[in-house]
């Protein structure tokens, strides 16, 4: 996710650090890589052109110009106005006022809602609402079928429409169920189509005025990028929407979808979509974002996935460790472990400070190969080894590459990726998140 715009940002952020003094000439140079880099991430161009003049605008500013660090003072101009442009605050659902709260989700075949409707589902139900799912989709052949299928893996309850053909009787139905049966939330899987028609606009305009539902979000593919951006537009225009939940943005290294939508529509991006896992859903935050996006990781929403999935101790022993500066290799194993549980080997790794520098681990395969090098790498290291690198020396090193099958090379990549980790962990355990605001990374 953003892997392309990080690279090339960090590029740019590189050469104005490696500068002493900033002028109007070398900052106009650095905000044109910047908005090369951005419409090659497909950001929208009325976007992109607005958010360059704004960046430019206060870059050229004599409190930047006239400060100890410009190179510095740009990364958290360029953050802000990230941040900015992706909403500021996080979206949350507005299911309080309704019971049950029906949550109508929209798009076009093929962008993920019935997956969308299950990670909700699952979303929600761990913060304690009961919740029920229904299909209004009587088009795709299995789709209710498919419905079914996930709210038995979540072990959710998924109304029976018993062959009713109309979508709209349908939803009527399911909400007098959800309500008779103490649910609080309903979300409702509606049919797509290939492009946008007249057909499908009526029918769940029918579906809207009869429901009246708490929530409309539309679940738009982050693959398909600007065309997302354009059709979540016209579903507005033409339906009207509360927020946005982006799917597929694991598979989206551009993420022009992600820094347009907000501008574009006016409306909040809620959620994203992180895997076809049930448990890969996000909740949207803008900040957090801007942050993988300039290569700070996001320590937070990192913390949080241990907590949804690890036990409540193990998940304040790593947040201690963080935050002590107190990661050793053996951590580094327990928490690799602990990957499969808490998502996909690339989701997890990008929210750890300075990851993109660890080129093993960052383009790890599917089958993991090079995560088990690393693992075996560990494990033929002794326990005082584990516990302090420091003292791995050149004979230990060559011990520990017989050991694992590896070579010294091997032991020599994951010991320096290892110490540019605990060196990324320290920025935020000595200046906290406010260092790295002001853009105090060790880009090299």
């Amino acid at each position: 996710m953003f892997e392309n715009l990080t690279e090339k940002l960090n590029t740019v952020f590189k050469k104005l650090k490696g500068r002493g003094t900033l002028n109007e000439e070398n900052i106009k140079a650095a905000m044109k890589d910047i908005r090369m880099a951005l419409l090659e991430a497909d950001v929208n161009f009325k976007v992109t052109k607005e958010f360059i003049a704004d960046v430019s605008e206060q870059a050229i500013g004599q409190t930047v110009l006239d400060s100890i660090s410009p190179g510095q003072q740009i990364v958290k101009i360029v953050h802000d106005r990230l941040v900015e442009l992706m909403g500021k605050e996080s979206g949350h659902l507005n299911i309080s006022n309704r019971f049950p709260a029906p949550v109508m989700l929209i798009g076009l075949q093929g962008c993920g809602k019935t997956t969308t409707a299950a990670k909700l589902t699952r979303h929600l139900s761990n913060l304690n609402h009961r919740v029920s799912m229904v299909s209004a989709d009587v088009y795709r052949p299995a789709a209710i079928e498919q419905l079914k299928i996930l709210g038995e893996d979540i072990n959710a309850d998924v109304f029976d429409s018993k062959n009713e053909k109309d979508p709209v009787k349908i939803c009527v139905r399911a909400v007098e169920d959800a309500k008779a049966n103490g649910f609080d939330t309903l979300i409702i899987d509606t049919a797509g189509r290939l492009h946008i028609d007249d057909e499908l606009m009526d029918e769940l305009k029918r579906i809207k005025e009869i429901i009246n539902p708490s929530e409309v979000l539309f679940v738009a593919d982050a693959m398909t990028g600007q065309d997302a951006v354009s059709v979540a537009e016209k579903f507005d225009g033409l339906l009207g929407i509360d927020g946005i939940v982006l799917t597929k943005m694991d598979g989206d290294a551009r993420g022009g979808a992600a820094l347009s939508l907000r501008k574009v529509t006016g409306k909040p991006i809620k959620f994203i979509g992180m895997g076809e896992k049930t448990d890969a859903l996000e909740v949207f935050h803008p900040e957090r974002m801007a942050s993988r996006i300039l290569g700070m990781g996001d320590i937070l929403t990192l913390v949080e996935k241990a907590q949804t999935t690890l036990d409540q101790k193990a998940a304040k022993e790593l947040e201690k460790k963080i935050r002590k500066n107190s990661f050793t290799l053996d951590d580094l194993k327990k928490q690799l472990a602990q990957v499969k549980k808490m998502g996909s080997l690339q989701d997890i790794l990008g929210m750890m400070p300075g990851i993109g520098k660890i080129k093993a681990l960052k383009n790890a395969s599917p089958d993991e190969g090079e995560l088990v090098k690393t693992t075996a790498i560990i494990d033929s290291m002794t326990k005082k080894e584990r516990a302090n690198y420091k003292i791995i020396n050149g004979q230990r090193r060559k011990r520990i590459a017989r050991g694992s099958g590896t070579t010294v090379q091997d032991v020599n990549r994951v010991l320096k990726n290892y110490i540019e980790m605990r060196k990324m962990m320290k920025k935020l355990t000595k200046g906290g998140m406010k260092s790295m605001m002001r853009g105090d990374l060790p880009f090299k």
